[in-house]
C-alpha cells in the first residue's frame, strides 16, 4: 500500500481519479489501522480561486507530506482533493491543512480568521480506524456524482471548447504559430544575460548581492523578428514573455555552470510561476547550495490578476524565494506599498530625479518612501554614472544595478585575473 498516487486529468473511466478512490477504499478495510484520510473541499471555493494552476500548486505543497506517510492522493473532478496516510497524528495533519488554508486565504470559505470549529468548510477529516465505513460510503458517493457530472459535460464539451479558445488566443492560430516556431529554431544562448545587483556603502567597492539572470528583448527582437516591434501589441508582448519565461527555465535547468544558482533572480510572469515549467525548475536547484533566490515581477502582470499574484506570492515565499516588484519609477512610488503588496524588494528605475534634474521636494518624496518601505528593500536600476549612486545613496538606498557598476566590477575582475602565460613569463626575468 505505500507510494503516492498523483494521476491527474484523466477522463472517466474505470480509471477515473473517483473510481481509483473507491476501489483504493474498498482494499483499505484490511488495512485500515493508522491511517486517515482528509478531505479537502477545493469546490467549495469561488471560482477564481480554484483555476488549473491553484489545483496543480496545492497538490505540490502537500506532495512531500503524502510521500512521507505512505500516502496516496485522489485529485477529484469536482477539484477537491483527498489523501489517506499512515500514522500521521492530528496536529501534522492539522499543520498541513494550515498550509493549504493559507494559500487560500484570500477565499472566505480557507480564510485563517473564520471562527468555524476546526477546519469548517474546507476540510474533513476521516479516523479510518473509527469512521471507516463512513469513508467508503463518501468514496461511493464521489464516484456517483462523478458519473453524473461526466454526462453532463460530455454534451456541453464542444461548446466549451470553443469558449475556451476564444478567451486564451488574443493572437490569430498563425501568428501565434508563426512566432512560436521561430523561438523553438532560435538560439537564445546569445541574448541570455546576468547583470550583478551590488551593495554600495560610502565610497567603498561595490559588493555583489546576487546576479540578475535574463534575455535581452531588444537582442532578441533584432535577432529574431528585425521587422517587428515586439512591445507594441500588449497581448503579443504578454505571450511573448511567458514564452521566454519557459525557455528560460528550460536554458537554466540544463545550465552547466551550476555558479549562476548560489544567488541570482529571474523576472518571471505570474503565469509562468504557476506552471510546471517552473515546479521542475525549482526541483532542480541544489537546494543545499541556495543562496539569495528572487523573483522579480512586473506591476502590469500583477494587476491583471491581483488574486492569481496572491497565490503565486504565498507558494513561491514558502519555497524560499524573495519577491521583488520590478520596473517601479519614481512616479509609482505613491500607488505602491511594499508590505501591503506582501513583497521583500522594489526595484527603482533610475530617471532624472537621480541625475539632478528635478526639484527638491521631488528627491525628498522618494528619500521619504525609501524610509517607509524600510532599509534594503530598494533596488536603484540602471545606474548609467556614479552622481545616480550618489544621489541614491542620500536618499537611503543600498543596493544598485546597471551598466555603470558593470564597468566598475569588470575592471576589477580584469585586475585581479591572472596575466596570459606570455605576461607571466617575462615577469619572471623582471
Amino acid at each position: 500500500m505505500a507510494g503516492i498516487n498523483m494521476v491527474q486529468g484523466q477522463p472517466f473511466g474505470r480509471h477515473s481519479q473517483e473510481n481509483l478512490l473507491l476501489d483504493y477504499a474498498e482494499r483499505l478495510k484490511r488495512y485500515r489501522e493508522g491511517r486517515r484520510a482528509v478531505h479537502i473541499h477545493l469546490s467549495r471555493l469561488r471560482p477564481q480561486h480554484r483555476r488549473p494552476h491553484h489545483l496543480r500548486i496545492a497538490a505540490n505543497t502537500i506532495e512531500d507530506f503524502i510521500f512521507a506517510f505512505e500516502g496516496q492522493l485522489f485529485r477529484l473532478g469536482n477539484t477537491d482533493m483527498l489523501f489517506v496516510v499512515k500514522d500521521a497524528d492530528l496536529m501534522q495533519l492539522d499543520d498541513i491543512v494550515m498550509r493549504l488554508r493559507t494559500l487560500f486565504s484570500e477565499d472566505p470559505v480557507a480564510s485563517i480568521n473564520s471562527t468555524m470549529e476546526g477546519h469548517g468548510r474546507f476540510a474533513t477529516l476521516y479516523s479510518l480506524d473509527r469512521q471507516y465505513d463512513k469513508f467508503l460510503e463518501l468514496s461511493r458517493e464521489l464516484t456517483e456524482a462523478a458519473q453524473q457530472r461526466e454526462k453532463r459535460l460530455s454534451a456541453m464539451a464542444s461548446q466549451t471548447e470553443e469558449d475556451r479558445g476564444e478567451i486564451l488566443t488574443p493572437l490569430s492560430p498563425d501568428q501565434l504559430g508563426r512566432l512560436e516556431e521561430v523561438l523553438k529554431r532560435t538560439d537564445l544562448s546569445n541574448v541570455f544575460k546576468r547583470q550583478t545587483i551590488c551593495a554600495v556603502s560610502g565610497n567603498s567597492d561595490p559588493t555583489p548581492v546576487f546576479n540578475e539572470l535574463y534575455i535581452s528583448i531588444m537582442e532578441l527582437a533584432r535577432m529574431v523578428l528585425p521587422e517587428v516591434n515586439l512591445a507594441a501589441n500588449r497581448w503579443l508582448f504578454q505571450h511573448l514573455t511567458e514564452t521566454l519565461d519557459r525557455r528560460v527555465l528550460h536554458m537554466l535547468s540544463k545550465a552547466d555552470d551550476r555558479t549562476i544558482f548560489d544567488s541570482f533572480s529571474i523576472n518571471l510572469n505570474v503565469n509562468t510561476l504557476l506552471s510546471p515549467e517552473f515546479l521542475q525548475f525549482d526541483a532542480n536547484l541544489h537546494t543545499g547550495s541556495r543562496g539569495t533566490l528572487v523573483v522579480e515581477m512586473q506591476i502590469v502582470d500583477i494587476m491583471a490578476d491581483f488574486s492569481a499574484f496572491l497565490f503565486a506570492r504565498d507558494f513561491v515565499k514558502e519555497k524560499g524565494y524573495r519577491i521583488c516588484l520590478d520596473g517601479i519609477t519614481p512616479d509609482l512610488l505613491s500607488f505602491i506599498d511594499r508590505k501591503k503588496m506582501g513583497v521583500d524588494l522594489i526595484k527603482l528605475t533610475a530617471n532624472g530625479i537621480f541625475n539632478g534634474e528635478s526639484a527638491q521636494d521631488k528627491f525628498d518624496e522618494v528619500a521619504q518612501y525609501v524610509e517607509e518601505a524600510g532599509q534594503g528593500r530598494i533596488i536603484l536600476s540602471r545606474c548609467d554614472n556614479k552622481l545616480m549612486i550618489e544621489n541614491g545613496q542620500k536618499m537611503g538606498i543600498t543596493m544598485f544595478q546597471g551598466h555603470y557598476l558593470d564597468g566598475i566590477l569588470t575592471q576589477r575582475n580584469r585586475e585581479n585575473s591572472p596575466p596570459p602565460p606570455h605576461i607571466r613569463k617575462q615577469q619572471k626575468f623582471i
